[in-house]
């Protein structure tokens, strides 16, 4: 245990030197942050670009407060699901093409300890980041718009939480025997893409797939309850990632090895 403790904390301070713990939790407050801003102010911005005609009044419908934090959400599920693959495409790949993770495995480190490491890493930083980042989105919706309940905030966060951490964990699990951390990022998007894809297309096949999460936490925080079929998404987006993760070690093992 004491080894995987050094390996964690190992990745905290290399994520320190790269300061991702100040430029990732930024990035997710930006990519929340301005959902609320531009539905709030949207008839000013209109406003102040001219060329309307003299005694034109802009009347813009008000979003109502769940439907600008659900368009806050769906920000994640772009943008956030980019920079979650950007800064964690190269965290085994990387360091196997630099020929650090050999030196590494080298001492008595075992495959398993080295990969859930790097991955427990990269997971803190995407859950703190996304807290931060979605937290000021629920403040500012809260300001700007109406209430919302910290509780409903609550499990809307967790449960997107999820499928967040599954596309994190599908990037581990293409790092575990890719070298390229350009072809990691690049295969991991599209598998998420054709993921959210055919979850979107095939609905009725797909009712449990984790790609379905984001609109069940739609629905959520818009009708106050959660779909049928939530629970199990949310139980085979867990197990899809302890499959992976055990999947990552065994690949990774067996290419070191070779």
């Amino acid at each position: 245990m004491s080894q995987w403790i050094t390996l964690l904390n190992k990745e905290i301070l290399e994520m320190s030197r790269n300061f991702k713990w100040i430029w990732v939790p930024i990035v997710f407050i930006l990519i929340a942050v301005t959902e609320p801003l531009t539905a709030y102010y949207m008839p000013q911005i209109i406003d102040s670009l001219g060329d309307l005609p003299e005694g034109a009044v802009i009347e813009l419908p008000v979003p109502s407060a769940p439907e600008v934090l659900v368009a806050s959400l769906n920000q994640y599920n772009t943008l956030g699901v980019l920079v979650i693959i950007l800064t964690s495409m190269g965290i085994i790949a990387g360091e196997r093409k630099s020929g650090v993770a050999g030196l590494i495995l080298v001492k008595p480190v075992s495959y398993a300890a080295f990969v859930t490491a790097k991955w427990a890493g990269a997971m803190l930083l995407l859950w703190i980041a996304y807290f931060i980042g979605y937290l000021v989105s629920w403040y500012y919706v809260v300001i700007l718009f109406e209430p919302i309940a910290f509780s409903d905030f609550i499990w809307s966060f967790l449960i997107y939480g999820i499928w967040l951490s599954f596309v994190l964990t599908i990037t581990v699990f293409f790092n575990s025997f890719l070298k390229s951390p350009g072809a990691v990022g690049f295969i991991s998007m599209a598998v998420v893409i054709v993921l959210s894809l055919f979850s979107s297309m095939f609905s009725r096949w797909f009712e449990w797939s984790p790609s379905v999460l984001p609109s069940y936490v739609s629905q959520f925080i818009i009708n106050q309850e959660f779909p049928s079929d939530a629970w199990s998404a949310i139980i085979l987006s867990v197990v899809g990632m302890i499959i992976l993760l055990v999947g990552s070690i065994a690949v990774f093992r067996r290419r070191e090895l070779a």
